[in-house]
């Protein structure tokens, strides 16, 4: 069973109550300023108090997240690298969320995914682009992977406002192909602050969402990513629907 912990060292952007934390990748390194445009900032109102996570841009409709980020108000900022300068900042767009589509079947450890509706449209430019989601899951995983996200630099450390980035190897484990999941080994992670944003691979395009740490007394901890390619006819269907009703 997978598991998730209250230490705010964590990936998950979640307490047991499903609530967000703040934070940065541990381990990682600056990313270049606007090398990764599809990444969204998101705020989110939970329980009267706000909570961060990531997203990425699939189209100039959609926001992919992971769905224990759900809450209520969400602010969705692209075009951002570093988030103390969001306001009066014509590099950065504000959107609105018009709707949340959680999965139906989202639970703390299973099927982790949440699609925002903008509003209005973006504008695509040089710091505002979309991604593509990875379409094919031939049983290999996938290598070069990179997440990316505003989370801790550290335990227990400070904030830090630009966004990060850092290499991931995934690994072969059954308990995360059972469950639909990519997983990662080892100190060197995603943290508290960078859930739902993309597990990019391979050809550029996004093959999971940051989703939870799995915590095993004997072995390193395992990062969980959702996997993208199981779930691609789902965020497709999703998508086609919400826009038919508008």
């Amino acid at each position: 069973m997978f598991s998730h912990s209250k230490l705010p060292v964590l990936i998950v952007l979640l307490t047991l109550h499903g609530q967000g934390q703040t934070g940065k990748i541990i381990g990682g390194r600056e990313a270049v300023p606007h090398s990764r445009p599809y990444m969204a900032f998101i705020e989110h109102m939970k329980n009267n108090e706000t909570f961060y996570c990531n997203g990425c841009l699939l189209n100039e409709n959609f926001v992919l997240t992971a769905a224990h980020c759900q809450g209520s108000n969400y602010k969705v900022f692209l075009g951002v690298h570093d988030t103390s300068i969001l306001d009066n900042n014509k590099k950065v767009q504000y959107l609105t969320v018009e709707k949340a589509i959680p999965h139906p079947n989202y639970t703390p450890h299973a099927n982790d995914l949440m699609l925002l509706k903008l509003t209005p449209k973006p504008v695509l430019n040089r710091n505002v682009k979309t991604i593509a989601l990875a379409s094919h899951d031939n049983g290999t995983l996938p290598k070069s992977c990179i997440v990316s996200g505003w989370g801790q630099t550290y335990p227990f450390g400070p904030i830090s406002s630009k966004l990060m980035e850092i290499n991931v190897t995934l690994t072969d484990d059954k308990k995360c192909a059972e469950h639909n999941l990519y997983c990662s080994k080892g100190n060197v992670r995603p943290s508290t602050g960078d859930s739902g944003g993309p597990l990019v691979c391979e050809d550029g395009s996004t093959y999971g969402v940051v989703s939870f740490l799995y915590n095993d007394p004997n072995d390193s901890p395992l990062t969980a990513y959702t996997k993208i390619p199981h779930y691609l006819s789902w965020i497709n269907k999703m998508m086609k629907k919400t826009l038919s009703k508008n």
